[in-house]
């Protein structure tokens, strides 16, 4: 009876415990499959983001970037290039065209312009002028012998028709008035002589132009064989005397345009080929071409000068200088890009000028060349070409 009744009492307890440790051990297994869940899709997550999601990155291209320019084809100028020295175009020395003598007066200075005539300097002339006044005296001696002369044979004629002389008397009559009026001419003729002695005295210019040099002082005695008094530029006109290779001197033409830049100077000056040498020398293998200018005082004979003579035009690829390179013995050359790579091509190059280079073979004008082939770059490397687009 205890016993059931003991049995009986601690029921309630033991139902109590055990609906405790069935919540437990439920709460244990949501837990665990709730660390089970999280942990597979950890491991998804995982498995996603290493094979199905995102591949992996490829390695860097390390190919340099190299600026090019398309050439094609430009109409440029085919120039040479020579230098020369300043000169008159056409210089005249002027001299003593006489006697000569003592140096009276110099009437004009160096850089002057004079007209033809015009007197440079006089030379004294006081015995010469008095010589002058002599001989005019004497031809007016001799026109009053021939006067005389003439009236002697007038008044002959009227008496040989009278009979008081003799038909020879007037023959010896008319003689002397023939030889009185040669006498005039005669001296007329030594007067006119004299004359022009004295107007040589005077050192005139023989055509308008610009007095260049002065070699001449007053007080000075001077005479034919002193030489150029004065150096007179015909017009004032200048030129260059260009010095040529006889190849180069083939190509050009008498009216050929040329710049001219005197050394010292950055004025340039137009001009054009009058005059080229017919002969070439046979030492230096050159010829002269004579290059026309128009006066300028920045021009002064006697300086040197570059000049850039225009030997015709044609279509060619037109390059910076900075893009040809040249080697010893390989001439020059360039490089290209041909499928990402380098490609080494040898050109001819012609004219050089601000502009540029002028290829005038190797290129056709449609390669991308390199801007700047600089010593970085090798035949068969692989590079990015940029096109530059401002040339």
């Amino acid at each position: 009876m205890n016993v059931e009744t003991g049995i009986h009492q601690d029921a309630p307890e033991y139902s109590a415990y055990a609906w405790d440790e069935e919540r437990a051990a439920k709460r244990r297994r949501l837990i665990l499959i709730g660390a089970v869940a999280v942990a597979l899709i950890a491991a998804l997550l995982v498995a996603k983001m290493v094979f199905g999601g995102k591949k992996p990155a490829a390695a860097p291209d390390t190919a340099p970037v190299v600026t090019v320019i398309v050439p094609g084809k430009t109409e440029v100028a085919a120039t040479i290039a020579a230098n020369g020295t300043l000169a008159a175009k056409r210089e005249m020395p002027v001299g003593v065209a006489g006697e000569g003598g003592q140096v009276k007066a110099v009437l004009v200075e160096p850089g002057d312009w004079v007209q033809a005539g015009q007197v440079l300097a006089t030379i004294e002339r006081s015995v010469q002028s008095q010589q002058a006044s002599s001989l005019s005296a004497q031809v007016q001696v001799a026109r009053a012998d021939a006067d005389i002369a003439k009236l002697e044979y007038e008044r002959a004629q009227a008496l040989v028709s009278r009979g008081f002389i003799s038909k020879a008397d007037l023959d010896r009559r008319a003689a002397t008035r023939d030889a009185a009026i040669a006498r005039v001419s005669v001296a007329q003729a030594q007067l006119g002589q004299q004359r022009a002695t004295i107007g040589r005295l005077d050192i005139r210019s023989p055509a308008a132009g610009l007095v260049l040099t002065r070699a001449v002082e007053p007080g000075q005695v001077v005479g034919p064989g002193n030489g150029a008094l004065f150096r007179v530029a015909k017009g004032g006109e200048m030129e260059i005397r260009a010095a040529l290779a006889e190849q180069d001197l083939a190509r050009l033409k008498v009216g050929s345009t040329a710049t001219v830049t005197p050394v010292g100077s950055a004025q340039k000056f137009a001009g054009s080929v009058w005059q080229l040498s017919p002969i070439i020398d046979a030492t230096t293998r050159q010829g002269v071409a004579r290059i026309q200018l128009a006066y300028n005082p920045a021009l002064r004979p006697g300086g040197f000068a570059a000049a850039e003579i225009v030997a015709g035009k044609g279509i060619a690829p037109l390059l910076p200088e900075s893009a040809v390179l040249s080697e010893p013995k390989g001439g020059n050359f360039v490089y290209v890009i041909e499928g990402g790579k380098v490609v080494k091509r040898t050109v001819k190059v012609g004219d050089v000028s601000d502009a540029g280079v002028s290829v005038l073979s190797g290129l056709n004008g449609s390669e991308q060349v390199v801007y700047s082939a600089g010593a970085f770059l090798n035949p068969g490397d692989k590079v990015k070409p940029v096109v530059k687009t401002d040339k």
